[in-house]
């Protein structure tokens, strides 16, 4: 029971405090916030105790593959952002499902999995450079007040979701599915519908340029689950910080400033 109760407070915690801190430090700052791992982060978690590190490790590494999924998604939802929310979502999901799909026989170690992850980022992050959005004035526009609570609703779900179905589809697929950008997902879309398509893009923008952290996050369980438990997470964790700490510097000063509702 108790099991149970820390899985549904854990999600919703981390999604509301992440979306008022967005809020308050502007869009891009937003979307680098929630390019932390904090839905995929408390799945391994909870695979860990219900099934074993072991299992947990495995799953780690379809987590980090992963991170190119959602990479995909946001530079594919940045394409298409100025042609409306439904078609830039409904493609990004696309992306995302493809290159799931395209991972899915991957059966590579932690280390050369990072490799190809980190490959992928750097191309992701030039791209995203030679594209990012202008910063666009900030409107003081309310959000509704159900806004915080669905997106904790829909987190919770999810998490939920993937633990149950974890050892149907088993470690890997499941490790592939649980970085789908949930957070990133949802302030986007509030974001795009509030304040327009330049501020949707630089919602994304800041998540991709946060991506290095889940990945670096994921390559520490993988390695360390296996040997020496559950402690694993502690190291995993302040090594995703420090990493989210260094990105920082990356990025642009010209949104960090805002304070906006998404």
């Amino acid at each position: 029971m108790l099991d149970v109760a820390v899985k549904v407070a854990v999600t919703p915690l981390l999604i509301g405090g992440a979306s008022l801190a967005g809020r308050r430090f502007g869009h891009r700052i937003g979307g680098w916030l929630v390019a932390l791992p904090l839905t995929s982060g408390p799945v391994a978690f909870f695979l860990a105790t219900d099934h074993g590190p072991a299992f947990a490790g495995r799953a780690a590494i379809g987590m980090l593959a992963g991170t190119i999924s959602q990479l995909a998604f946001a530079l594919a939802y940045q394409a298409l952002a100025h042609r409306g929310i439904t078609g830039a979502l409904a493609t990004g999901c696309a992306t995302f499902t493809a290159a799931t799909a395209l991972l899915a026989p991957l059966d590579w170690s932690a280390v050369a999995t990072f490799m190809l992850v980190l490959a992928v980022l750097a191309a992701g992050f030039v791209l995203t450079r030679r594209t990012a959005p202008a910063a666009e004035p900030v409107e003081p526009a309310g959000p509704p007040g159900w806004d915080i609570p669905l997106r904790m609703i829909v987190a919770t779900g999810i998490v939920m979701g993937i633990i149950g179905l974890a050892p149907v589809i088993g470690p890997h697929l499941a490790g592939l599915l649980s970085p789908f950008p949930v957070f990133g997902v949802v302030m986007a879309v509030f974001t795009h519908r509030a304040h327009g398509p330049g501020a949707a893009r630089a919602v994304l923008d800041g998540l991709v340029m946060g991506l290095a952290a889940p990945a670096v996050f994921f390559l520490v369980l993988a390695l360390a689950l296996p040997a020496i438990g559950l402690t694993a997470f502690v190291a995993a964790a302040i090594t995703a910080l420090a990493t989210q700490a260094v990105t920082m510097f990356a990025m642009p000063g010209d949104d960090a400033g805002s304070v906006t509702a998404t």
